[in-house]
């Protein structure tokens, strides 16, 4: 049986098209206008939720804030539409494993459902190898001292990246470069609060960080050991997926691709 999905919209014709597009690929899908979705899903604890930020009684952040912070949703993968750039960073913040600007490319956005289920989840063990950090890169899989923890594509990049350049100090606008990219509506401020959500994630004290430390007066440094693991061999469905991302880049990159071919001039 494919996994359950809800789409959660207050926009009735852009949560028939999403429905209709999940349900094409396969996957089991239930719609929802409103926050009553998160109760309904605490019942039956979907694969994945895609919530858009406009709902008829409130915002899709918030309620992406609320499912993270569910015990009985811990697995559950979030996926965020926006039809505003600068809410990006808002949904990035709230917890989203993804976010997607509307209006959608045909087909995006069950490939982008498939890519976060391909990731895997906190609970799913690595392979035991010597270093503080074990880094997949074509899986995008990172455990720390053998507890695999959940990323999303931002904060495995800046890990992967700062990983690569061990013990080098930068600065916020460094990191903006080398990682946000071409991004908009992203600030030095939009740094600090990746490497807070980070430090959560993989540090023993948050507060008193070892692995991703502050460089008073320029930035941040990574002074964690890391090991670097290859899943290329492996042909299995996830880590098939996985090379496929790695391969296409960030799924923002893809949708912002696949827009421009589609809308009309």
């Amino acid at each position: 049986m494919m996994p359950l999905v809800f789409v959660v919209d207050g926009v009735a014709e852009r949560r028939c098209v999403v429905q209709y597009a999940l349900e094409q690929a396969g996957y089991v899908v239930e719609t929802f206008a409103s926050t009553n979705a998160l109760r309904v899903a605490e019942q039956q604890h979907p694969a994945a939720m895609v919530i858009a930020t406009e709902l008829t009684d409130g915002s899709g952040v918030d309620l992406c804030q609320r499912v993270r912070q569910c015990p009985e949703l811990s697995r559950t993968r979030v996926v965020l539409l926006t039809d505003k750039k600068s809410k990006y960073r808002a949904a990035v913040d709230g917890g989203a494993d993804e976010c997607v600007s509307v209006p959608l490319a045909p087909g995006e956005i069950a490939f982008v459902i498939e890519s976060v289920l391909a990731r895997p989840h906190d609970a799913d063990a690595p392979s035991n190898k010597a270093g503080d950090i074990l880094i997949n890169s074509s899986a995008m899989r990172v455990a720390v001292r053998g507890k695999e923890i959940s990323t999303t594509i931002l904060e495995f990049r800046l890990i992967h990246y700062m990983a690569r350049h061990q013990g080098e100090a930068f600065t916020r606008d460094a990191l903006l470069d080398a990682v946000w990219g071409e991004l908009q509506f992203v600030t030095p401020r939009s740094v600090d609060a990746c490497v807070r959500r980070i430090r959560r994630k993989i540090e023993p004290n948050s507060s008193s960080p070892t692995f991703l430390k502050s460089v008073r007066g320029v930035g941040y440094k990574f002074d964690a050991t890391p090991v670097w693991e290859s899943s290329a061999d492996c042909n299995c469905a996830t880590c098939s997926a996985a090379r496929m991302r790695t391969k296409v880049g960030p799924m923002r990159q893809v949708g912002r691709t696949l827009n421009s071919q589609t809308r009309p001039s």
